[in-house]
């Protein structure tokens, strides 16, 4: 695993922060030293959808980056007929990932598109799973993107969403943002790194609070939505599409 040391130096005129190839080279590194909780997360993606995906259906990994949501799916879902379908718009992204899965051992199909998620037909979905991902579209297109998800899904279908967030409260605000810091240092990030990066992602990573995820996906059509798994300010929500003997 090559370290993250994209920030390590001084950089005179930071560039906003995009999934090139020199991200690309480290990002296994970068996730894991900087999202609290995202390997439980993960794992608990492939769970959910195990539980979750019915026979002859797709499972949707919308942007798939490296496949790490993709292949936790791929190993726990059983459903016959079944397949994965990872898309990320990052060509450097969608090659990595097609080496890793190539690696993998499991049978089930998957599918890997280098695409706008925004655009890509999503179809007879019974999971769809946007990790860390809906923080990167354009606020105003992120109410389309959740409504295309939810005509996508089949009845009894689930969305897992995972995303950095804000609190309402300005002082839980500042504490969960100091604290996500202090989890940074923990690993190995300095106070210049730190700093760098947090500038890198301004106006390219806009978070929102969780009532708002709540907000956007009701006015969808989920009928049920909420937190399964919070650390700071990086929670994971499930939202559920009725089935039939549910109206």
């Amino acid at each position: 695993m090559s370290k993250d040391d994209i920030y390590a130096n001084p950089i005179d005129e930071l560039p906003a922060f995009r999934f090139d190839e020199e991200v690309v080279r480290v990002f296994p590194d970068m996730i894991k030293r900087s999202v609290p909780g995202y390997s439980t997360i993960i794992a608990m993606t492939g769970l959910l959808a195990g539980r979750y995906a019915s026979p002859g259906s797709n499972c949707y990994d919308l942007g798939c980056s490296l496949g790490a949501s993709t292949l936790a799916m791929r190993q726990q879902v059983r459903g016959e007929g079944c397949r994965v379908i990872g898309v990320d718009n990052s060509s450097a992204m969608i090659e990595r990932c097609r080496s890793v899965i190539d690696t993998d051992s499991h049978e089930l199909p998957v599918d890997l598109v280098c695409g706008d998620i925004e655009a890509v037909a999503i179809d007879n979905a019974s999971v769809v799973v946007l990790n860390f991902t809906l923080q990167f579209i354009p606020l105003e297109q992120r109410s389309a993107l959740m409504q295309r998800i939810f005509n996508g899904l089949r009845p009894g279908g689930i969305l897992v969403l995972s995303e950095k967030v804000l609190f309402a409260d300005p002082h839980l605000n500042a504490l969960n943002i100091e604290l996500h810091h202090d989890f940074k240092r923990a690993n190995g990030y300095s106070d210049l790194e730190i700093a760098q990066k947090r500038q890198a992602l301004e106006n390219v990573l806009v978070p929102e609070t969780l009532d708002d995820h709540r907000e956007r996906l009701a006015a969808a059509g989920f009928s049920s939505c909420d937190v399964w798994f919070q650390c700071f300010n990086f929670a994971s929500l499930v939202a559920l599409k009725a089935t039939e003997a549910d109206d």
